[in-house]
């Protein structure tokens, strides 16, 4: 047992405050809100004997808790929602939220989101606190709700989109799981050459002191300067990796690549599609909720992971302050389909952008889903060109010249 400081507020918004003997401070949560207590702090209470190893228990637990992800972001709005539909206050949602959990990382969210809105925050506010958490869009939807009294209804549509989200990205990594293992098998493979069999095959050639063809003396030379030299090259991979990681940190880094993934042959569709369907679902949930054009465009500009789509998104909205048309300025922009103009062009007309948007989403994210389906065939025969290039080049450097000597030896044993 630990004697633990707390605070909190009571029923009628008064501050207390004392001192609880527990095993942890989700006990005394749990003790606190059994009297009618909703906490403010927890924290040891400096005068306890058993505080002496709780450092390094913390510490411990930290370096085991795993953060809030994705997934723990959706359970949770899908919950909030859910309560939320069943009339139950806020404060109430998320003290019954941090009951039922049990990952330290979401408890701990959970109470500083109660305690923001405690000291009379908003919760739009309080989860602005936490934006590995909440994206700005996440945090603007919530805002507009809480403006228009349609939390609810926003809660529902941002559990759709988070699932959304989840989708595609689980797709994406289980049709690419095939290739990146192919991949990573081949530089094994290379490494394993170049350390153990090339150096073997030099100490062959070297003592039939014969005339080697190019292509085995550049692998040959090849395998000795890797292996002269490998820190440097360890090094050197390194640095260009930070330097990379560097250029695209910076806008004009992250612009020029956003922009160049989108012409890559193969995943460059995949990519534009799914970040066109990010946008349309996007931007038919703020406009349904009531978000003005121009400031709709600009939160969902921040959300399509894009910096290429995103300035287009961007223009788009500047022309729509200067008064032309959604479908003008999106026609402008030069990343839609025709189709998809003409959709907008009738949502326009007719006052239902938000479903034809809706439309347009479901449209790209059946695309999407197509293109990803055919990803792993797609891959597949790259992959064999790149192991039939490999293969060549041994045969060529190392096999060809084993072949060549021995043809000679019989011939001279003969």
């Amino acid at each position: 047992m630990q004697a633990f400081a707390w605070r909190g507020r009571n029923n009628r918004g008064e501050l207390l405050d004392g001192v609880i003997d527990a095993t942890d401070a989700d006990a005394v949560a749990a003790q606190l809100m059994a009297g009618g207590v909703i906490p403010v702090s927890i924290a040891l209470n400096g005068g306890s004997g058993a505080s002496i190893s709780a450092p390094q228990q913390d510490w411990l637990q930290m370096l085991q808790n795993r953060p809030v992800s994705t997934e723990d972001c959706l359970v949770m709005t899908r919950q909030l929602y859910t309560l939320q539909k069943a009339g139950v206050p806020i404060l109430r949602s998320l003290a019954g939220l941090e009951a039922s959990t049990a990952q330290p990382a979401m408890i701990a969210l959970l109470q500083d989101l109660r305690a923001s809105l405690d000291q009379g925050r908003e919760l739009a506010t309080a989860m602005g606190r936490h934006p590995k958490v909440f994206s700005p869009f996440y945090i603007a939807m919530v805002r507009v709700g809480e403006m228009t009294g349609k939390l609810t209804e926003v809660l529902l549509r941002l559990s759709q989109h988070l699932e959304f989200e989840l989708d595609i990205r689980a797709r994406i990594k289980q049709a690419l799981r095939y290739p990146v293992m192919v991949l990573v098998a081949m530089a094994i493979a290379i490494i394993v050459i170049n350390i153990f069999v090339l150096p073997t095959f030099a100490a062959v050639f070297a003592g039939f002191k014969a005339e080697l063809p190019l292509m085995t003396k550049l692998l040959l030379g090849f395998s000795a300067w890797t292996l002269r030299w490998w820190p440097m090259v360890i090094a050197g991979s390194a640095g260009l990796v930070m330097l990379i990681r560097s250029y695209l940190a910076t806008p004009n880094g992250r612009y020029r690549w956003d922009r160049r993934k989108l012409r890559l042959p193969i995943a460059g569709e995949i990519v534009l599609k799914a970040t066109l369907a990010r946008f349309a679902r996007s931007f038919a949930l703020a406009y349904s909720s009531g978000v003005p054009i121009s400031q709709a465009m600009t939160v969902v500009a921040q959300t399509v992971e894009n910096a290429y789509i995103g300035s287009r998104i961007e223009q788009m909205r500047d022309g729509v302050e200067r008064g032309e048309s959604i479908s003008r300025c999106a026609a402008a922009s030069g990343v839609f389909t025709p189709i998809v103009l003409q959709m907008i062009a009738v949502g326009e007309e007719t006052g239902e952008l938000d479903g034809l948007m809706l439309e347009i989403a479901g449209m790209y994210e059946r695309e999407t889903d197509y293109s990803i389906k055919g990803l792993s065939a797609s891959i597949e025969p790259v992959l064999l060109l790149i192991i039939g290039v490999l293969v060549l080049i041994l045969a060529l450097g190392v096999f060809l010249p084993l072949w060549n000597l021995g043809q000679a030896a019989m011939g001279r044993g003969g």
